[in-house]
């Protein structure tokens, strides 16, 4: 029998919880120290007992790595590092006999410099039909040896790089990242049958990295701050490429979700009309502070931005990009903004973890779907890697300030008694586990009740049993200063306590699950949050 908030089958996304898997540091197969896709399918119980409908996966394709992934060399192959396509094909059809649907990654804006076009471009020289995938372009100056543009990197650094015969080609995250020309009907037809390739294995989604960054403008004009439309960031001709991928999804049942980062709610909206998009991460709620009042105008304007096109929201608190939540939600400065990431930022991982746990139950009250991070349901912190450890090339391409994203990378704690924390093999993982790492491990909060893994799976488990979780409506009730509390249309309520003082709870008939103890007087505790029947 379905689950009193579940959709029909073809609408499973709109209250889905998505699980997101980082391959290399979920859990290790054959022992060299990387994650790999039988290090995933020997946990897939694992993700079933979590309770979630979904995994989405980093990519996995051939590369060289020097962007975690996200150069991506051939997106028909997986990379030798992972496995095989066939043990990808058997994931896909093991995972969905389990009930949990495949979300790959596509990385439409660059490719790898080891990518067969790319090769080629260089091979064939300017003007030729093969570097007209790409944007090449003679540089300025009196003999050329200024970029074509002032265009500033989604990395630090510059944004063009010259080769050889003189011309300079457009990279807007790393040199070995080329981007692609968006323009040329062969990168369209391209994109359009990998989709394909994939959905035919028996993906179910596909996750749309820097989503709205494809489409440059062709003139490749200066970049001048404050004047629209931007040069490369949501140009109109997105919407005609997304319409042509959502013809591709449709005739496979299968759905997206971009990565789409702006601030104007109308624009972002455009993306989520019916034909285009069937939802977008929302980055206002994960980059939010932990502030009562910020929380619940950033809670109002998703679902205000969503309402006229008809999607569902989509909620997350941490990625593969971003500090964890239990060292965010510890500082003094509890929002997340790139620009501010720096080395020894004091943080009070006590007081994170309490807030995190509030928020996972906060998260998964809200209409729409959930992203969860893998480790965030062990409540991992962000790890101090050491310099010569450093990988993430946003550290070196800041020349050294920014310590980078490979801290919330760190392979996952599986049993505390295993080497390296029983992540797979006697081989020391790819990034350092920090010390201490074992009193995250699974197996023991598994056997915690009061653990973070067992709130999230009693959280899941109700979210998934409980009428009126999931895709619908939300109404506020009456809160004192700090507190948000409301009522899901017809099922329960979340109250969350983001005061110094403890609060009394509204009028219920049973608590169904709270982040941590209620006081001697049964009252909700600073950085607490409840689930109420009503």
């Amino acid at each position: 029998m379905a689950a009193p908030n579940s959709h029909r089958a073809e609408d499973w996304w709109r209250d889905a919880v998505i699980y997101q898997v980082y391959p290399r540091s979920f859990a290790d197969g054959d022992g060299d120290g990387t994650g790999d896709l039988a290090g995933v399918r020997a946990r897939l119980p694992y993700l079933a007992e979590l309770g979630v409908d979904a995994v989405w996966f980093t990519p996995w394709y051939v590369s060289p790595l020097v962007d975690g992934g996200y150069d991506v060399a051939d997106y028909r192959t997986i990379d030798p590092a992972f496995g095989t396509l066939g043990e990808a094909e058997k994931l896909i059809a093991e995972a969905r006999e389990l009930g949990i649907r495949t979300i790959v990654d596509i990385v439409p804006n660059h490719v790898s410099d080891r990518h067969a076009w790319f090769r080629a471009a260089l091979e064939a020289g300017p003007g030729s039909a093969e570097r007209e995938r790409f944007h090449f372009r003679p540089g300025r100056g009196a003999d050329g040896e200024l970029p074509p543009n002032d265009w500033p990197s989604q990395f630090s650094g510059r944004t063009w790089t010259r080769v050889p015969d003189g011309e300079w080609y457009l990279h807007l995250f790393t040199p070995e990242q080329p981007d692609l020309n968006w323009a040329h009907p062969e990168v369209r037809r391209e994109h359009e049958e990998v989709l394909r390739f994939w959905f035919e294995r028996g993906v179910a989604g596909v996750r749309i990295d820097s989503a709205a960054l494809l489409a440059k403008d062709p003139a490749l004009a200066d970049f001048v701050e404050g004047v629209d439309p931007h040069p490369y960031i949501d140009q109109d001709e997105l919407h005609d490429i997304y319409r042509s991928w959502r013809k591709v999804a449709d005739e496979y049942g299968g759905v997206f979700v971009g990565e789409v980062w702006l601030p104007d709610a109308e624009r972002f909206a455009r993306y989520l009309r019916p034909d285009e998009l069937h939802t977008a991460f929302n980055f206002n709620f994960l980059s939010c502070p932990w502030e009562a009042d910020r929380l619940r105008r950033t809670i109002d304007d998703t679902l205000a931005e969503h309402a006229p096109v008809g999607a569902p929201a989509t909620w997350v608190l941490c990625n593969h990009d971003v500090t964890r939540t239990v060292t965010r939600y510890g500082r003094a400065d509890t929002g997340f903004d790139f620009a501010k990431k720096a080395f020894g930022t004091p943080t009070d991982l006590v007081l994170g973890t309490r807030r995190a746990r509030a928020a996972a139950l906060l998260t998964l009250a809200l209409p729409g779907s959930v992203y969860l991070y893998q480790g965030e349901e062990l409540g991992l912190p962000e790890a101090d890697i050491p310099r010569d450890r450093i990988q993430d090339p946003m550290h070196f391409r800041s020349g050294g300030v920014d310590p980078g994203r490979d801290g919330c990378r760190v392979p996952l704690p599986w049993a505390a008694d295993a080497p390296y924390c029983g992540f797979g093999s006697e081989t020391e993982p790819w990034l350092p586990q920090p010390e201490g790492w074992a009193a995250y491990a699974a197996d023991r909060q598994g056997a915690d009740p009061e653990s973070m893994l067992s709130l999230y799976r009693r959280a899941l488990g109700l979210r998934r049993s409980t009428a009126g979780f999931g895709d619908g409506g939300l109404d506020w009730l009456p809160a004192p200063d700090g507190v948000l509390a409301f009522r899901r249309a017809g099922g329960p309520v979340c109250v969350v306590n983001l005061s110094a003082a403890p609060v009394e709870l509204p009028a219920h008939s049973a608590v169904l699950l709270v982040s941590g103890p209620l006081d001697e007087a049964g009252r909700l505790p600073a950085d607490t949050a409840v689930w109420l029947r009503a």
